[in-house]
């Protein structure tokens, strides 16, 4: 986590450091430089001072159509109108739309339940694997975040010292994100480097794994994408060995198609999570895939059931975002993905030529509308490659010159580049220039 070192004068941090633990209610948002924002709207942010910038954060990347997308934002205010209201009992209308809408537009969901974080849906996508293999162990990737549930938490970033060299076939020891776990104890999770088989199948071999989970394309550490036939070749690996596929889209989820990175990659996985992007932003995250495996949820001997319970869960806000969201994607599916591809490629394309006009070695990764740029002669492979070819310091300097300079790209070295639909040809010019201009 980045030292916060700068005194500021801003009254609106002053207020919230009095009552608020570090000012923030997510410790990922304890950066350096601390700016309270004020306003979104479509690709752009106002601080508290009025200073504008162009977001390619987009609040870890969420607004897939910009802030405050009117569309989305009516069919919110429409559904309070109506007086929907969270009523805590039997089924609910907005529910059953929107689950029919996923299960109908996307292969890898048969059905499908409601909660309201990533971090939610993936700790519940950990016990229904258990309910439903009899098994404990589960296998997670260096570099992949999976939420902040107890057992998922821990092995984003690590050091060579922490986690020890790169090693095929074989495992990391573990990391926890935070203190007061018990995973570096409890010895049911397994931390293996992505894009590496043998690793996997070396765990399955001494363990009796349930599942594993991992993002299809890392976007936790910028964007590492995955190698010729991996996401088959797990697929095959589970099949043989009995463990669950579960991919974590939360990021990556919508953001190239309304099928997912599944759909891309053409591998469907047993169980996936999604979140972020489904809503535009809006508070709303979802577990879903096989039938046979979401119906575990209601099994009738109670020692088969894993518990899903969550007052807010389907909550009528980010439903109707969702039901919105989805509505427009399928609607203007070809205008917003083109869209998306061509901001990419500018992007892309303008940043390789950056490196290149200053001589500075440079690369950078893309996935549609996700991009990361490294200090490196290649795109990373694993989180090991990353480690020890990218140079973090500058990368988080040139960041923080970006963000003086009226682009806001997160202060935290590697972290993901996201476009929005919002963001036009003369954003992405800007971005780039400054970019330029900075790596001097």
């Amino acid at each position: 986590m980045t030292n916060i070192s700068a005194a500021s004068t801003d009254n609106s941090i002053d207020k919230s450091k009095k009552f608020i633990p570090g000012a923030v209610s997510s410790i990922n948002r304890l950066v350096d430089p601390l700016i309270a924002f004020e306003r979104g709207e479509g690709a752009y942010l106002w601080d508290s001072q009025g200073k504008k910038y162009i977001d390619f954060h987009a609040g870890f990347a969420p607004y897939l159509l910009g802030h405050n997308n009117k569309e989305i934002n009516d069919a919110v205010i429409n559904m309070i109108g109506q007086g929907k209201s969270l009523f805590g009992s039997g089924p609910v209308d907005l529910e059953g739309e929107l689950a029919a809408l996923l299960c109908n537009e996307i292969e890898a969901l048969e059905k499908v339940t409601f909660l309201n974080t990533g971090s939610e849906a993936t700790s519940l996508a950990v016990k229904l694997s258990r309910a439903v293999t009899g098994r404990d162990h589960v296998i997670s990737i260096q570099g992949s975040y999976n939420g902040n549930g107890d057992e998922l938490a821990c092995n984003v970033f690590n050091t060579v010292k922490q986690i020890g060299p790169k090693v095929s076939p074989g495992e990391y020891p573990i990391q926890p994100l935070g203190a007061g776990t018990l995973i570096d104890q409890q010895r049911v999770m397994h931390i293996v480097n992505y894009n590496d088989l043998d690793s996997i199948r070396y765990v399955c071999d001494r363990y009796s794994v349930a599942a594993i989970i991992l993002e299809p394309v890392l976007q936790n550490v910028g964007v590492i994408r995955p190698a010729e036939g991996y996401l088959q070749g797990l697929r095959e690996l589970a099949d043989e060995k009995g463990f669950l596929v579960i991919h974590d889209e939360v990021k990556t989820g919508f953001r190239q198609g309304i099928g997912g990175y599944s759909a891309v990659a053409n591998v469907m996985p047993d169980l996936v999570t999604y979140g972020k992007a489904v809503a535009n932003g809006y508070p709303i995250a979802m577990l879903g895939g096989k039938a046979k495996y979401m119906d575990q949820l209601v099994a009738k001997v109670a020692s088969k059931r894993p518990l899903l319970a969550g007052t807010y869960n389907g909550h009528p806000v980010g439903v109707s975002a969702a039901i919105a969201t989805v509505g427009l994607l399928k609607e203007k599916e070809g205008e917003i993905y083109d869209h998306l591809e061509r901001m990419g490629q500018q992007a892309e394309h303008g940043l390789n030529a950056a490196f290149a006009s200053k001589g500075v070695q440079g690369v950078v990764a893309r996935v549609g509308s996700a991009l990361s740029f490294y200090f490196m002669d290649h795109c990373p492979t694993d989180f090991h490659d990353l480690l020890l070819n990218h140079d973090f310091d500058r990368d988080l300097e040139l960041r923080k010159k970006m963000i003086g300079m009226g682009v806001y790209l997160v202060p935290v070295a590697t972290k993901q580049i996201s476009i929005s639909f919002a963001h036009t040809e003369q954003d992405i010019a800007e971005f780039v220039n400054k970019f330029r201009e900075c790596l001097s």
